[in-house]
C-alpha cells in the first residue's frame, strides 16, 4: 500500500508533496482508497462534503467505530503526515481478519477532505462541513490563490458543491472515532516508546495580518519618503518569536504575499499570516495580543496601514477521557499502562469531531520530530508497531 501511494503528488524537484484538495493529485489519492475499499469486499461511499468512507458491517445500525485520517498534504510536505494513518487503517483490518476477529459493531476506515487547508487557507474543511463548524456559506467564500472558489474546485473535480453542509446523521452513527497519526514533535523519541495516546489537542489559530503602505521606485526614493510596509512586518516576525518564547508557546509567520512584488519596487502590501499555539488559552491570547499591540506600534511608526483578521480558531480539544481510558487499558498489560499519553500543538480531524462524538488518537514515534517537510520519517518497526496498536484498539471496541 505503501509503495503504491508514495508517487502520487510527489514533485520531483523537493522530494516533497503536493497534494491539494480538489486537484489531480487529490483525485488520484481518493482513487487509489476506494481501491483498497473495494478490494477488501467493503462498502465504499462518497459522503456530501467529500469525505470518503469504507464500511464493513451496516453502518444504520449505529455506535461504529471510525479509524482513519487525511491523504491531503501542505505545500511539499512529509510522505507520513495523513497518510500513515490512512495506510494503518487498512492494515490493521487485514491484521484483524488474520486474527479472525468477529466484529460486534460497525466499522468504517475515512479519509477526510482537505485536513491540512493548503489550498483554501483553512484546514480540516471535509470534517468542519460534516460538524457543522464551518457552514456553506463560509465555505463558498474560501479562494485558493489563483481566485477559484471552493465550490468552483469542487465541481470542477466532479463533486456537487450545492450538496455541501453539516451531515449530523452521519455523526449520530459513530460511536467511537480512533485517528492514528505521526507524531509531529519528539516526546515518543526521547521517552523511547514506539506509540503514544493524545491526551489533548492545544489550541491554536491562524491571524491574517495586512500591512498597507505606498509603492515607489526602490532606487530613486529616499529612506526618509518611503512608507514601507515590509519593514513593520519584519519587526512583528521578530516581535512574533520573542513573545512565544516569554509565554512558552510558539508563533509562526510562515506564508506571505507582497504587492507589487517586484525586485526594484517598494511593495504596497504585505499580506503575513501568523500560526499560533500554547498548551493553553491564557497563554495563546497572550501571545496574539501581544503580537498585535507590537505590529500597531510598528506600523504607526512607519506610516502604514494595519488589519488584522481571525481567519481561523480552534480551542483546546480535551479527547474523550472514558475512550482515552479504554485505549490505555487495551494497550496496557494487567490494568497498567504502557504507553505514555501526550499533549500535541498540532490540530487534527479528530479535534474538530471530538464535539460531536468520542474521539481518541494514536501517536507513532517521529526520530527526529520533523514534520511538513520532505525529512518527515517513521521508522517501518515503529509503524508496524502502529498498526499492531490500533488493531488491538479496534478489536477491544469493535469485537466484544
Amino acid at each position: 500500500m505503501w509503495r503504491d501511494l508514495a508517487p502520487i503528488g510527489r514533485n520531483s524537484e523537493s522530494g516533497g508533496y503536493r497534494r491539494f484538495a480538489w486537484t489531480p493529485a487529490d483525485t488520484d489519492c481518493r482513487a487509489w482508497f476506494k481501491d483498497q475499499a473495494e478490494s477488501r469486499g467493503l462498502t465504499y461511499e462518497l459522503d456530501r462534503n467529500g469525505n470518503q468512507w469504507a464500511w464493513l458491517g451496516d453502518p444504520a445500525t449505529g455506535n461504529a467505530v471510525v479509524t482513519g485520517s487525511h491523504l491531503d498534504s501542505v505545500p511539499d510536505g512529509g510522505a507520513f503526515d495523513g497518510p500513515l494513518g490512512v495506510v494503518s487503517s487498512f492494515a490493521a483490518l487485514d491484521e484483524l481478519r488474520r486474527r479472525g476477529a468477529e466484529f460486534t459493531r460497525p466499522l468504517a476506515l475515512t479519509n477526510f477532505g482537505d485536513e491540512e487547508g493548503a489550498r483554501f487557507g483553512l484546514a480540516c474543511v471535509g470534517s468542519r462541513l460534516t460538524a457543522g463548524r464551518l457552514t456553506p456559506e463560509q465555505a463558498a467564500q474560501l479562494r485558493d490563490g489563483d481566485g477559484v472558489s471552493l465550490p468552483q474546485a469542487m465541481e470542477r473535480a466532479g463533486h456537487d458543491p450545492e450538496a455541501i453542509g453539516p451531515d449530523p446523521e452521519r455523526l449520530a452513527r459513530i460511536g467511537a472515532f480512533v485517528e492514528l497519526h505521526v507524531e509531529q514533535g519528539r516526546a515518543l523519541d526521547l521517552s523511547g516508546d514506539a506509540v503514544g495516546i493524545a491526551s489533548a489537542i492545544w489550541p491554536h489559530g491562524r491571524w491574517r495580518f495586512d500591512f498597507r503602505g505606498e509603492a515607489n521606485h526602490a532606487g530613486t526614493t529616499r529612506l526618509v519618503d518611503r512608507r514601507d510596509p515590509m519593514l513593520s512586518y519584519a519587526q512583528t516576525v521578530l516581535a512574533a518569536r520573542r513573545e512565544a518564547e516569554l509565554a512558552g508557546a510558539v508563533a509562526t509567520f510562515g506564508k506571505i504575499s507582497v504587492e507589487p512584488n517586484g525586485v526594484n519596487a517598494i511593495p504596497s502590501l504585505v499580506r503575513g499570516w501568523l500560526d499560533s499555539r500554547a498548551a493553553d488559552q491564557q497563554s495563546l491570547d497572550t501571545v496574539v495580543t501581544a503580537v498585535e499591540k507590537a505590529a500597531r506600534e510598528y506600523a504607526d511608526a512607519h506610516g502604514i496601514d494595519l488589519e488584522t483578521v481571525r481567519e481561523s480558531f480552534t480551542p483546546v480539544v480535551e479527547f474523550d477521557h472514558a475512550l482515552r481510558d479504554e485505549l490505555g487499558r487495551i494497550l496496557g498489560t494487567d490494568d497498567q499502562l504502557t504507553v505514555p499519553v501526550l499533549g500535541t500543538g498540532a490540530g487534527h480531524d479528530a479535534g474538530i469531531l471530538a464535539d460531536s462524538v468520542p474521539t481518541a488518537m494514536l501517536f507513532v514515534r517521529n526520530p527526529t520530530g520533523v514534520s511538513h517537510s520532505p525529512a518527515e520519517h517513521a521508522a517501518e518497526d515503529d509503524c508496524l508497531a502502529g498498526v499492531s496498536a490500533l488493531a488491538d484498539v479496534l478489536e477491544g471496541l469493535a469485537c466484544r
